[in-house]
């Protein structure tokens, strides 16, 4: 190291601190990078490495950004999931002796970003720490820009506490204690030995609070304290609002669900648009906007709690005066949650202290339109409101009105508030007023019009003489201080004094400025606390205004709730889908799921007949229902789901080395091993991953597990028609179909959901509306029709009872009848005649058969019957 220069040497020992991060070194005016950093900045960030001597015998590899621009490219680097440590001159070049004493003063990590114009305004960037201990999972996560946190404990065991994690979509984990490698796999993640951890930050922080919390949770806190603490290089005091809850109680729902349900995002270009939360979406601030992405993502199962919210809805729903009042007022507010933030962390400037003055300006109108709506619940809501006028008064009387986005130049506080402030904009006042006067004086007794007084930072003040009008200057008048190549420039003894008097004088101002604007906004960070819990009500307020919005707007109505265990939906659309198609009319839909009769519906049909659709606006319907929104119906009667589980659409896990097929399993796997009676299940095309009879095994083995076993409300979607003979031997499973016609030799799907079995796949006409070769339509239907005549009728008995016999044991009469068919189905195949190379039946007599079989003359009208039979008989004679 002693071969390197001083500043050198003090780079390598403050970077040894901090290896895992760029160090932005401050030299001068810009953040520099040496060595193996700036390598690697230079690729990542595409600047232009170059080097310099560092007293080594190599030039050492150098990059570097501007200390004013520097805040894009430090985001860069932490989007990307690296940190960064910013190194400041922490004392005065002008009386360093020897090397200016640096110390990094910040550590900027993806999980503690707080500047503004890097965070999305409605999301929360989530800093969460897991920890083990005592049998337990403790898990707390913390917005440090917003200063929520909240904490939580799981059994231990599996990976519960990654589970619990993810749902807050974390920039960043935090790990502590014994926790399974696979944690950390892929994630921006910090290791934190539990015995660094200061086992009393928690109880010092949040007093109280911290002794309603198990082991588990303090140490997942403490390690998120210490990070926090070793990061940001500060006490964040607005890290206050501790909030402890049980996983229990809200509705669960795990990644793979919450994926194909597209609550936040959608599964194709992760993007808003498209997601329920973008359809709910109407909120006008900005942690409005955060509150509900939370509220989708954990539904209540506190009956009590939804009916307060939807009560609140109905009445804003109703009075459209009202909620144009309230959306105007909520309009006008900042983002109080952030900036609260901010001046809590000292980095909030004049215009943050002016967005916070105009936010409370607004709450007034606010309170008062919800305090006299004439709706109790209504009015709860303005209860315990703080206007905060104190703080109004105080940043009225303190600052401009348009301050300057730095607070080092002054500028920023108002005339009247400090009387010494003013005596010195007296000085300078006055200082000025006499130089504008010197200039025409000087005009005047020297008879040169163009003469000018002017300013700069290296000169100062001086007077400008053109180079024409040079001997027209009084000898001795003044005093030579530059020569430009059309002028010289002058000054006097009495312009170097007022000068003096005036940069001094502004100096101070600048100073004092500064000073007073740190007390001001010192003062308002001791009033965190009120300005975090106004936030919270105003959040509220702005969430359940847009779900009276939406399901006004919508035509949505207020779901019932019953403790039946049932589920009556009439008249129910998807959402999303019903806004994405916007004027275009949607086909309404019923449902109906009880554990009596109806525990499970098996759903056949098409390909693109809307299977899919149904299932899921269905259990869209009841998360809005138990986040406390309106739904998509004409009527919903339903009872609180306690977990929801999805397996809906194909997508290998290539990361995980899992094909589509395991990917389906598991799935299917986290749904048999935790749902409950209460719980709801979404499965489609269970088993198609692998071969037509273990798919067709797997598909039905799961579809008695939940029958028997679990008895959760289900919608099974399936191609497997075979499975429709279920509903002979589980009484609570019924068949219902996603309904299509043929109309000449066309498919139309008709999106309706109605009750029965589908009569076939239709596959092969989608794959025409595809648009595949006709040879290859035409040989698809050759093959079909082989294979239809060749199925055995008992397939699905003999999977039932040779591969799952012990889920059929309860009823011995049913397998005892089954082994008869069976036998006999043997023996007949055995007679059977070897296949003959032509169908025994020509194809179209085969065709007529099949539909005959298949018609449900219940449902036909005496002329729908008769143009049946007119077309049989012609396609016969054909």
């Amino acid at each position: 190291m002693e071969q390197y220069t001083p500043m050198i040497q003090q780079y390598l020992a403050i970077k040894n601190e901090y290896p895992d991060a760029f160090l932005f070194f401050r030299l001068g005016d810009f953040y520099e990078m040496f060595f193996d950093d700036a390598i690697k900045a230079s690729r990542e960030l595409e600047i232009t490495l170059t080097g310099r001597d560092g007293g080594g015998t190599e030039r050492i590899p150098m990059c570097g950004v501007p200390h004013h621009s520097a805040d894009q490219y430090i985001a860069e680097l932490v989007k990307k999931g690296y940190k960064v440590a910013i190194c400041e001159q922490v004392e005065d070049p002008k009386t360093a002796k020897g090397v200016v004493r640096r110390e990094v003063t910040r550590v900027i990590t993806p999980g503690t970003m707080m500047e503004d114009k890097f965070l999305a305004a409605k999301e929360n960037n989530y800093l969460v720490a897991i920890a083990e201990a005592a049998g337990r999972q403790g898990v707390a996560a913390a917005d440090v820009s917003t200063g929520e946190l909240f904490v939580t404990s799981l059994p231990a065991g599996g990976e519960a506490g990654l589970e619990e994690a993810l749902q807050y979509r974390p920039s960043e984990l935090i790990l502590c204690g014994a926790l399974p490698a696979s944690y950390a796999s892929g994630r921006p993640v910090a290791q934190i030995a539990e015995e660094e951890v200061d086992h009393g930050a928690a109880r010092q922080q949040f007093a109280a609070q911290a002794a309603e919390l198990d082991e588990a949770m303090l140490l997942a806190v403490n390690a998120l304290l210490l990070y926090i603490t070793r990061t940001q290089k500060r006490n964040l005091s607005h890290l206050r609002r501790l909030s402890r809850y049980e996983a229990k109680q809200f509705l669960q729902m795990d990644p793979f669900s919450r994926r194909n349900l597209e609550l936040t995002e959608t599964i194709r270009d992760k993007q808003k648009k498209g997601s329920l939360l973008w359809l709910l979406d109407r909120t006008q601030t900005a942690m409005g906007g955060r509150l509900l992405r939370r509220w989708i993502e954990r539904p209540l199962l506190d009956l009590a709690q939804i009916n307060q919210r939807l009560t609140v809805v109905e009445q804003l729903k109703q009075d459209l005066l009202l909620r144009t009042e309230i959306r105007e007022a909520l309009h006008r507010v900042y983002d109080l949650e952030r900036l609260a933030g901010r001046i809590a962390y000292g980095s909030a400037n004049g215009r943050d202290l002016l967005q916070l003055r105009h936010s409370l300006e607004a709450i007034p109108l606010l309170k008062e339109r919800l305090r006299t709506s004439g709706q109790p619940d209504l009015s709860r809501l303005s209860e315990g409101m703080d206007e905060c006028s104190d703080l109004v008064d105080l940043l009225a009387r303190a600052l401009v009105d348009d301050p300057p986005v730095s607070v080092r130049e002054g500028g920023l506080i108002r005339s009247g508030y400090d009387a010494y402030l003013d005596k010195l904009r007296e000085a300078s006042r006055e200082g000025k007023n006499w130089i504008a006067q010197l200039e025409q004086a000087e005009r005047e007794a020297t008879g040169i019009r163009s003469l000018k007084v002017g300013f700069n930072k290296v000169f100062g003040y001086y007077l400008e003489v053109s180079r024409p009008n040079l001997a027209s200057v009084p000898e001795g008048r003044y005093i030579r201080k530059q020569t430009l190549a059309n002028a010289e420039r002058f000054v006097t003894p009495e312009l170097k004094e007022k000068e003096a008097l005036i940069l001094e004088a502004e100096e101070k101002m600048v100073e004092l400025e500064y000073q007073l604007f740190v007390q001001i906004r010192s003062e308002i960070a001791s009033h965190i606390p009120r300005l975090q819990a106004l936030a919270e009500q105003v959040a509220a307020v702005d969430v359940l205004q847009s779900f009276a919005t939406v399901s006004d707007e919508r035509r949505y109505v207020r779901p019932q709730f019953s403790d039946q265990g049932e589920l009556v939906i009439r008249d129910g659309r998807h959402p999303v889908v019903e806004a994405v198609l916007d004027k275009e009319s949607y086909v309404a839909n019923d449902a109906e799921l009880n554990q009596e009769t109806r525990q499970i519906l098996l759903i056949t049909g098409p390909n693109m007949a809307g299977k899919s659709t149904y299932m899921r606006q269905i259990a869209l319907i009841a998360i809005m229902a138990q986040i406390g929104c309106f739904v998509p119906a004409s009527y919903a009667r339903l009872s609180l789901v306690d977990q929801i589980f999805t397996r809906i659409g194909a997508a290998d896990d290539l990361v995980g080395g899992h094909s589509t097929f395991m990917v389906e399993m598991l799935e299917t796997k986290n749904a048999l091993a935790k749902a409950t009676s209460r719980s709801l299940i979404l499965l489609d095309e269970i088993g198609r991953g692998t071969s037509t009879y273990d798919g067709m095994a797997l598909a039905q083995a799961v579809i008695e597990y939940i029958h028997e076993r679990i008895g959760a409300k289900t919608l099974f979607s399936t191609h497997y028609h075979e499975l429709t003979a279920l509903e002979d031997s589980l009484p609570r499973l019924v068949n219902v179909n996603a309904r299509c016609e043929e109309r000449d030799g066309k498919l139309l799907f008709l999106h309706k959901i109605v009750q029965g079995r589908a009569d076939k796949s239709y596959g092969i006409h989608v794959a025409q509306l595809a648009g595949l070769p006709h040879e290859v339509i035409e040989r698809a239907r050759q093959i079909l029709a082989q294979l239809e005549e060749k199925r055995d009728p008992l397939q699905v008995e003999q999977i039932r009872f040779e591969l799952f016999p012990e889920t059929a044991a309860a009823d011995g009469e049913a397998e005892a009848s089954a082994q008869k068919k069976k036998t006999a189905g043997r023996k007949e195949r055995a007679e059977r005649p070897a296949h003959p190379a032509e169908p025994l039946v020509p194809a179209a007599e085969r065709d007529v058969l099949r539909e005959l079989l298949h018609i449900d003359l219940d449902r036909m009208t005496p002329l729908e019957a008769l143009v049946k039979l007119s077309d049989w008989k012609q396609r016969l004679k054909k």
